[in-house]
């Protein structure tokens, strides 16, 4: 069969009529990419072709100009399932890589299913990173609404979103591409347990298979799967004065080995600490120090366990914390700022978030240490430095001492004259030990000079 006959029976155009009842009868099967559709450049996939009607084979077509097939027989799975898998690869980003997929019958006479819905593979590039966020925050609630947006300084024509473990890559044109800010909404429903998970998104522009850099992780956390219901406590009390140290405790009677703890009206995600056992409960300290205005407001805690860290308990009741005194810097956004665990961080994402940053307490202490010591040492040094000068000038003076001559005698430079070799020069030195040859005076002066003098004979030659 030619691939062009193979796409039009694809297509659902058989060289007879089909009457709707047929067209009722051959639905579409579904088509997805193994174990993603992001496939790094130069690697592999697999497209899997699954209906629950039982076609002998299937059909997998890729978009493009030529449009080539590849025809598998299909399989039966264990739930009843029909499929055929199509590896597919090498992938690189030069090329579109678009597929449908459709599903025939061997024994009735060119009859085959509607074409399945598209599904492109994406192979990021290099381009800016679009930002991914969610306006309900990350934390989610069964039956609220969840839409993603992904947005960018650059202007996308259009933007994709993908979950890790996930098998589709829904795509959404841009808003505002010509404003040079471009963004999308991804509509995801009401939510359920299967929400839950890490997301990326993509941009792209129409025409080209090139795709961006994937954004910053954005983690769906949904609440209310497990049955319990941990306790917010806070230390010294909920209202404090600026500056000073403040730990919120997270405990817990059921046996969980991760806690979380969220602020309300934060876009960050919230931080995640591994539980402790004490004192009959599972537990996890945060700690701030010092706070400040930034970190008032109204927190909440979750469990979960770390084998689905995206499936959590109820919330714990509100614990409102308020900080009297300096607002501090007026520009800083109000956000996790100076936040630390008292347990083993794990945090969920490893992004890099950096809002949760801050010196531990003993932290402070080591570096207040090292600073005394340094400055200790300082002085040590300068006091010693100082007392071995102080000897040599002691030194110096008893040396000049034992060179001085009796009371009442002079030296001379002409007294001995006759004794010193010719071309010799006479510095006069006082009070000090550079003195080499003295001459013996030839006359004494009736009154000693007031300062003691030698002379050094410096040769030269």
């Amino acid at each position: 069969m030619s691939p062009k006959l193979t796409f039009l029976l694809c297509l659902g155009l058989s060289v007879g009529l089909r009457t709707p009842e047929e067209a009722g009868i051959y639905r579409k099967p579904s088509l997805s990419a193994l174990p993603s559709p992001v496939v790094t450049s130069g690697g592999f996939v697999t497209l899997r072709c699954i209906s629950w009607q039982g076609f002998h084979r299937f059909i997998l077509t890729k978009e493009g100009e030529h449009r080539p097939s590849w025809t598998l027989d299909s399989q039966r799975r264990h739930n009843g399932q029909f499929q055929a898998l199509f590896p597919v690869g090498p992938v690189t980003p030069s090329y579109s890589w678009t597929f449908r997929c459709c599903g025939c019958y061997r024994y009735i006479h060119q009859q085959c299913s509607e074409p399945s819905d598209p599904v492109e593979l994406l192979v990021p590039g290099v381009s800016g990173k679009p930002s991914l966020l969610s306006q309900q925050g990350s934390i989610m609630t069964f039956g609220r609404n969840l839409t993603l947006q992904c947005l960018s300084d650059v202007g996308y024509d259009r933007f994709a979103l993908s979950k890790e473990g996930g098998h589709n890559l829904p795509q959404r044109l841009s808003e505002w591409p010509q404003t040079g800010r471009s963004q999308a909404d991804f509509l995801l429903g009401r939510v359920s347990l299967s929400h839950g998970g890490r997301y990326r998104c993509y941009g792209g522009h129409k025409f080209s298979s090139k795709w961006s850099t994937p954004s910053d992780p954005l983690d769906i956390l949904v609440a209310g799967v497990l049955p319990d219901t941990p306790s917010l406590s806070v230390q010294p009390g909920p209202t404090v004065a600026a500056g000073e140290n403040v730990t919120l405790l997270c405990q817990t009677r059921s046996q969980r080995d991760i806690l979380f703890l969220s602020k309300e009206g934060t876009m960050v995600s919230p931080l995640r600490l591994r539980s402790k056992y004490q004192a009959q409960q599972y537990q996890a300290q945060f700690s701030m120090s010092p706070v400040t205005s930034a970190h008032g407001g109204t927190y909440r805690c979750y469990s979960s366990f770390s084998t689905s860290p995206y499936e959590l308990s109820y919330p714990s009741d509100a614990l409102e914390l308020v900080v009297s005194g300096p607002s501090g810097d007026p520009t800083s956004p109000p956000t996790w700022p100076n936040l630390t665990s008292g347990g083993s961080e794990d945090r969920l994402s490893t992004t890099e978030s950096g809002q949760w940053k801050g010196l531990k307490p003993y932290q402070n202490v080591l570096i207040g240490i090292s600073v005394a010591f340094v400055l200790l040492l300082f002085l040590f040094l300068l006091l010693l430095i100082r007392h071995r000068r102080q000897g040599k000038c002691r030194t110096s003076d008893a040396a000049v001492k034992s060179t001085r001559p009796e009371e009442g005698v002079e030296l001379h430079p002409q007294a001995a004259a006759s004794d010193v070799p010719q071309d010799v020069i006479y510095a006069q030195l006082n009070h000090l030990t550079l003195g080499r040859e003295t001459t013996p005076s030839s006359s004494q002066s009736e009154e000693p000079p007031a300062e003691p003098s030698m002379y050094a004979a410096l040769a030269i030659h």
